[in-house]
């Protein structure tokens, strides 16, 4: 739960920077007609949106697992930051849109000083969000925290090539601003790519963790002589892992289940994302055909009810 507060607080604090950002560029660009600026002020917007969808996503994940749930709601948080990517994609479609309007439409904004002031006092917040909001994503383990560090990242991206824009206006060729935004929005084409990789990574329950890191842990502890079958799912900062252990055929039932629990604590303790840990038990010596095979189940003959 704590993890889950300093994540919303994070991003109350971003959605409030992108509001303003978004505001100054919007309005100073209807002032002056810098159709660049006003495109960059949406995308800025877009920003503050995905802020939203994060905000929803972490309130929709936070309650406990329950008995329709047994594995918690922590995959809500991985389809906000589908979301997000899915942003990037329609910011990457609008600029490629804006870029086409600006060669076929004969305009005449006005560049000043004050555009100048605001395109780098956005940019600049823009650039500490993004470096606050990476560094916060790796320390929780958050998809949302980094899927929107991304998405801000697009944001500075776009707001140099409108300042690129504004130089190539003053200097008489208004044409670079349009080009200059369609290498844009490639590149956050490619970011959108990234994001929405991670997002599949999670909901296809791609590895999380490399079974032999965990089958070197786990042979550290006294008592089992193989560990195999290593399987790991789950979101970065929220892992599941099933593994099987063998131990002496000679063992109680009690004996192994303290193991078995041993090896639990162990493992949750020795990597921070794991969650919980299933351990099936075999004794040495017992072959994979037996496990897959175990033979027919004959009736009770003895009269018992």
């Amino acid at each position: 739960m704590k993890r889950l507060r300093e994540i919303r607080r994070i991003l109350l604090w971003v959605l409030l920077l992108n509001v303003f950002v978004a505001t100054a560029k919007w309005v100073y660009g209807v002032t002056t007609q810098l159709l660049a600026m006003q495109a960059d002020g949406l995308h800025s917007f877009f920003d503050g949106l995905s802020n939203v969808v994060g905000l929803v996503g972490l309130w929709l994940a936070s309650p406990l697992p329950d008995a329709d749930h047994p594995y918690g709601h922590k995959k809500f948080e991985t389809l906000t930051a589908g979301a997000i990517g899915a942003f990037l994609v329609i910011t990457c479609a609008y600029l490629l849109w804006k870029a086409y309007r600006s060669w076929t439409m004969d305009l005449h904004p006005q560049v000043t000083t004050i555009s100048f002031m605001i395109m780098l006092t956005t940019l600049g917040i823009n650039i500490f969000v993004t470096h606050w909001e990476r560094k916060k994503g790796k320390e929780l383990k958050s998809d949302i925290l980094t899927a929107d560090s991304y998405h801000t990242a697009s944001d500075i991206l776009t707001s140099v090539s409108v300042l690129a824009g504004l130089f190539a206006v003053q200097a008489g060729y208004p044409f670079i601003d349009p080009m200059v935004a369609i290498v844009i929005a490639g590149v956050i084409a490619w970011t959108a790519t990234i994001v929405l990789k991670d997002v599949l990574s999670s909901l296809t329950d791609q590895i999380r963790i490399d079974p032999q890191d965990i089958r070197t842990a786990v042979m550290t502890i006294p008592g089992i002589s193989d560990c195999h079958e290593i399987r790991t799912r789950g979101l970065a900062s929220h892992v599941f892992v099933d593994l099987s252990i063998h131990v002496e055929p000679t063992w109680s039932v009690e004996q192994a289940h303290t193991l078995a629990t041993r090896v639990e604590s162990f493992l949750m303790n020795h990597f921070d994302p794991i969650e919980d840990v299933v351990v099936h038990i075999e004794p040495e010596g017992h072959s994979a055909v037996e496990s897959a095979d175990p033979g027919p189940i004959m009736p009770n003959t003895q009269g018992g009810k």
